[in-house]
């Protein structure tokens, strides 16, 4: 049997499974994020984890070490638009212009092939072959974390585009009058309102301009504040969580009428708000679709952090089949 590494770089930690050919993830783990203006540190520091685990031995029950031979390439997902050719175009979180990935890492690594999806993309493919997506036909992932994230699978394979921003749903414009600037340098993107940092914004800007008493007022707002205030009844909270649902509502109609997938699922740190999130979304939706288009399944992620790691591993199993 042959093996694989999934890789995920984040802004914090670098996130590394080994799995089997079959996608089994069978030992994973993390070390921390170098951020400096290239990869080439970053690169060589995933080397020796790598290299260092397979000499002390990677036993698989079999009482077998695996081999250097035995590894069929790595996978790797990377924060920022990739394009088919392997080449990451900006990494802002770690400070990161336009690179050459996949030759980067093969050179470094010294592990060829190397595959590079986006980040977000490669947990929609995580989730689509081993989380909430299995058995679907296809899978919209939206993840709801700093920013907005999102991915498209269809038939098993995932959506990159010719310039690797395919899915990429936060930055949807849901708003035309927004006046201050999104990251991304427009205005009036997805990611500004349902995100956890733009929940924030939004419940900050009501809570200044309204005076009812509110749960909100008694600690600090975050977006587990604002919707653990809205499943205890919280009137305001609940005002500004229908608010921000109406635009995450929006935004899937929207891509529903281009991508049309079986199931949507939701991932990241928000989306721990669990089935009240989901069912404000999902009534925002069902207002904004044809008939026919209402029905469609909405799921929370399963998977967790590991979603990257292990798409990312799936795509460089996908490549070498």
């Amino acid at each position: 049997m042959g093996y694989c590494f999934g890789i995920d770089i984040g802004g914090t930690t670098v996130k590394i499974g080994l799995a089997a050919e079959d996608g089994t993830l069978l030992e994973g783990w993390e070390i921390p994020t170098r951020k400096e203006p290239t990869p080439e540190g970053l690169l060589l520091d995933i080397r020796v984890s790598i290299l260092d685990r397979l000499d002390r031995g990677l036993d698989r029950g079999k009482k077998q070490k695996i081999r250097r031979a035995d590894i069929l390439g790595i996978g790797m997902a990377a924060p920022g638009a990739v394009t088919a050719d392997g080449i990451l175009h900006g990494a802002v979180n770690i400070g990161w212009g336009d690179v050459a990935l996949a030759e980067e890492a093969e050179r470094i690594i010294g592990i060829s092939p190397v595959c590079v999806g986006n980040d977000a993309r490669l947990a929609a493919l995580g989730e689509a072959a081993y989380g909430a997506g299995v058995g679907a036909r296809s899978m919209l992932m939206v993840t709801l974390g700093t920013g907005v994230g999102g991915g498209v699978v269809l038939n098993g394979k995932v959506l990159m585009g010719e310039s690797g921003v395919a899915g990429e749903i936060g930055h949807m414009t849901v708003n035309p009058f927004e006046t201050v600037r999104c990251n991304c340098g427009k205005m009036g993107c997805l990611e500004q309102y349902a995100s956890a940092t733009g929940m924030v914004r939004v419940a900050k800007q009501v809570l200044a301009k309204r005076r009812e008493d509110s749960l909100l007022r008694q600690k600090e707002v975050t977006a587990k504040t604002l919707w653990d205030a809205a499943r205890a009844g919280d009137a305001l909270a609940n005002e500004i969580t229908d608010a921000v649902s109406a635009y995450l509502g929006m935004a899937l109609a929207n891509a529903m009428y281009l991508v049309d997938t079986e199931k949507i699922v939701f991932g990241g740190g928000v989306s721990k708000a669990g089935e009240l999130l989901l069912q404000k979304v999902e009534k925002a939706y069902r207002s904004r679709v044809f008939a026919h288009s209402r029905e469609k399944e909405f799921l929370l992620a399963k998977l967790g952090n590991a979603a990257g790691m292990r798409g990312a591993a799936a795509l460089l199993l996908q490549k070498i089949r």
